[in-house]
């Protein structure tokens, strides 16, 4: 008898059979229900802002406003969450000719007039102005200071120039931030290229893992970058695996990402009595998987669940190829990971390259294959082991391994975090 199983693969699925002797274990982030829809907890959260510190009652006919969103590499629902925001944002006076969308891309390619519309309804793209940040455009930077952990803050200057800064996104756990959401999509959205390389080196600090927040250094470096430049408000929400709003969060950013914080770590963190042999793991499907830049955090996530030696399969379509031309560049030349590792470290922490350290991190402890869309030979210069045919690797995989083999399948391997039973901290 066989045990059926499907993952999320780019804007489709596919599916793949193991036989119930090996036991396939199926791990899945918890529920989380609620019975008002989407347009209700949107309004309600705006309406009623945590600690009542919100929007002004009323404010100038002058006033500016700069709302920062996620690029396309991220599923927050736009059009969901923009129409409340901006009701309540003429309710008190802001008129349209003032409000600005701020696409946060970070070290991203800025995207092109002509994908707005991937992200904001056509509506909305008509009626105001959208721009998209280019963090290698230092004419368009404005200095704000050097954080506590020697991060020198250059933001956007139309960000800087507004007098109400609200960032909207969603609160999901992040590989090495520890979660995303509150003022990320700024602090890091909207910032020039050196802060972001400098607040990412922090990285190496062994603090920065997923889950962490309290003490993560490159977290609350994010936070007081978010401090220095000013975010006002964080409209976030939490999605369910269908990508269904199931919380809201409004008000002063940290105040956001507390309260978001308790639920993912409820939702995310998944208790487990042992580690895998195997692991067979999907990024989540499209946007998780739109490149492989995206879905090394799928693979950092998988690899937690899986022993010391073992192996990890993960899908992910990566239907837009590498998506870092840097990461590219730096592995031309590279024949190990440790190489890799070595180079990295001589050359000094820029994003990017990062993702080269990050692999080969992640290969010093296990073995890993990805099944993608990416041409193998492009795969194999990254050093990354190609799978040709995810059921026939798999059979081939397991024909090599002992029947008390201890396998997992993760659907959504970004959103699930192990806890190994006993460890209080979730950590």
């Amino acid at each position: 008898m066989n045990n059926k199983f499907t993952l999320p693969y780019g804007k489709t699925s596919l599916t793949f059979e193991l036989k119930s002797k090996w036991n396939p274990v199926l791990i899945l982030p918890k529920q989380i229900h609620t019975n008002e829809d989407a347009e209700f907890l949107i309004d309600y959260a705006i309406r009623n802002p945590l600690l009542n510190c919100g929007l002004p009652p009323l404010v100038a006919d002058s006033t500016k406003v700069v709302i920062t969103i996620n690029d396309k590499t991220r599923p927050v629902p736009n059009d969901l969450l923009f129409p409340p925001l901006l009701r309540e944002l003429h309710r008190i006076g802001v008129k349209n000719a003032n409000i600005t969308f701020l696409i946060a891309t970070g070290t991203h390619v800025p995207m092109q007039e002509n994908e707005f519309h991937l992200l904001i309804n056509k509506n909305i793209v008509s009626q105001y102005r959208i721009l998209s940040h280019d963090c290698d455009d230092e004419s368009n930077l404005v200095f704000k200071g050097i954080s506590h952990f020697s991060t020198n803050i250059y933001v956007n200057k139309v960000f800087d120039d507004a007098d109400i800064k609200i960032v909207v996104g969603d609160i999901e756990p992040h590989h090495f931030a520890g979660f995303s959401g509150g003022a990320k999509s700024a602090a890091i959205g909207v910032c020039g290229r050196n802060t972001i390389n400098q607040n990412h080196s922090l990285l190496l600090d062994p603090r920065c893992f997923v889950g962490n927040y309290e003490n993560n250094p490159l977290r609350q470096d994010i936070e007081e970058i978010g401090a220095l430049i000013g975010v006002d408000l964080a409209l976030n929400a939490i999605l369910n695996e269908q990508k269904v709003i199931v919380k809201v969060f409004f008000g002063k950013p940290l105040d956001v990402i507390k309260e978001g914080v308790k639920v993912i770590r409820k939702k995310a963190f998944i208790k487990i009595d042992h580690k895998f042999d195997l692991v067979i793991a999907s990024a989540g499907g499209y946007p998780k998987d739109i490149n492989l830049y995206q879905a090394q955090k799928a693979l950092t996530h998988a690899s937690l669940f899986c022993k010391n030696g073992g192996t990890v399969i993960l899908a992910a379509a990566c239907n837009e190829g590498v998506g870092s031309q840097s990461y590219s560049k730096f592995m031309e030349g590279v024949n190990s990971h440790q190489q890799a590792i070595d180079k990295f470290t001589k050359t000094g922490f820029s994003v990017g390259p990062h993702k080269a350290f990050q692999f080969a991190m992640i290969a010093k402890r296990v073995k890993f294959r990805l099944f993608s869309e990416i041409e193998p030979s492009t795969l194999e210069k990254l050093l990354i082991k190609p799978v040709s045919m995810m059921e026939h690797d798999i059979k081939s995989l397991l024909s090599n391994l002992s029947e008390d083999t201890r396998i997992a399948v993760i659907p959504y391997a970004t959103a699930t975090i192990p806890v190994i039973k006993g460890d209080s901290d979730g950590n």
